[in-house]
């Protein structure tokens, strides 16, 4: 069978990439430009002709997609791109699935809450009320999905981080080595998501064919809640466990910083982002028999990969 994966190149279309090998399906990696040392057939996914050509050429059964306009402070003053990529990008491959009566997985986002105080963790179900334009984009892809007819998987996810391309983690790596004192924000919770952790999860559901019979919405994040000073704080933390002279000579010391916590209106921003975001992971757990580990745990597995 042919599983094709969009945004093949992004964080996690690279974890696709890792957690695929020597699977005994066919995996075609798809984006709109080759990277050194990958390789990758160049798909516009806006167009849909292109996108009904190439499930025609390799006869795909699956699309994952994991190509997403994700700059959420940009698409305040980007929405029409927003929208193409977001909602009429997912449509297409939902038309392109339904012709062939193939699958589609899709990868939306915790983004589309946000609008209602919120102090339980969101189940799937639960309406949405995005605060911002990229929520509101994947929210019409989830919808837009959902008008064809097609069979798929949606699956929220939210505070994505690897050890591809920029990220949170990357970024707080950098900056808690070299900056004498950090402020983050304490008054947006989350679950923070390692991508291969997602990949993984996608990739058992598919080589298992357990997507039979049980497409709709799930949730899908790391176990546990926090803050993204807690985060911070968290990848800090192990950062220095792991710091040996080859390490700090590359790296930079990380315990020299000092990290505080912040209210959110000490950054202002052209979008309100959810204040309390945590996803109920319980019908992703019970449909398919998956183990999520603790984010903790794979923070660490992560930032090993990066040392």
């Amino acid at each position: 069978m042919t599983i094709l994966v969009t945004g093949a190149n992004g964080q996690l279309g690279s974890e696709m990439r890792i957690v695929s090998r020597g699977s005994q399906d066919h995996y075609l990696f798809t984006d709109i430009m080759e990277i050194e040392g990958q390789e990758t057939t160049i798909l516009d996914i806006t167009n849909l002709e292109a996108v009904r050509q190439i499930v025609k050429t390799h006869d795909v059964k699956v699309i994952v997609n994991c190509a997403a306009y994700t700059n959420v402070d940009k698409a305040e003053t980007d929405q029409e791109l927003c929208e193409l990529l977001n909602a009429k990008a997912p449509e297409n491959l939902a038309r392109a699935m339904k012709e062939v009566g193939g699958l589609l997985i899709h990868i939306s986002t915790d983004y589309v809450f946000g609008g209602d105080p919120y102090n339980r963790p969101c189940k799937e179900d639960q309406k949405g009320t995005p605060t911002g334009v990229y929520g509101l984009t994947k929210l019409h892809g989830e919808q837009n999905i959902q008008r064809t007819g097609v069979d798929y998987l949606i699956f929220r996810t939210a505070w994505l981080y690897s050890e591809f391309g920029k990220n949170f983690v990357k970024t707080m790596l950098s900056l808690t080595a070299t900056k004498p004192q950090l402020k983050v924000v304490f008054d947006q919770v989350g679950t923070p998501t390692y991508a291969y952790d997602l990949a993984a999860a996608i990739f058992h559901i598919v080589e298992n064919r357990k997507y039979e019979g049980n497409t709709g919405i799930y949730h899908y994040s790391n176990e546990g809640v926090c803050s993204w000073f807690d985060f911070t704080k968290m990848i800090q933390q192990i950062a220095v466990g792991l710091e040996t002279s080859e390490t700090a000579e590359t790296f930079g010391t990380h315990g020299a910083c000092e990290v505080q916590p912040c209210h959110s209106d000490e950054f202002p921003s052209p979008v309100t982002r959810p204040a309390y975001s945590v996803l109920d992971k319980t019908k992703v757990k019970s449909t398919f028999g998956i183990s999520i580990p603790y984010w903790t745990d794979s923070l660490k597995t992560c930032i090993n990969n990066l040392k």
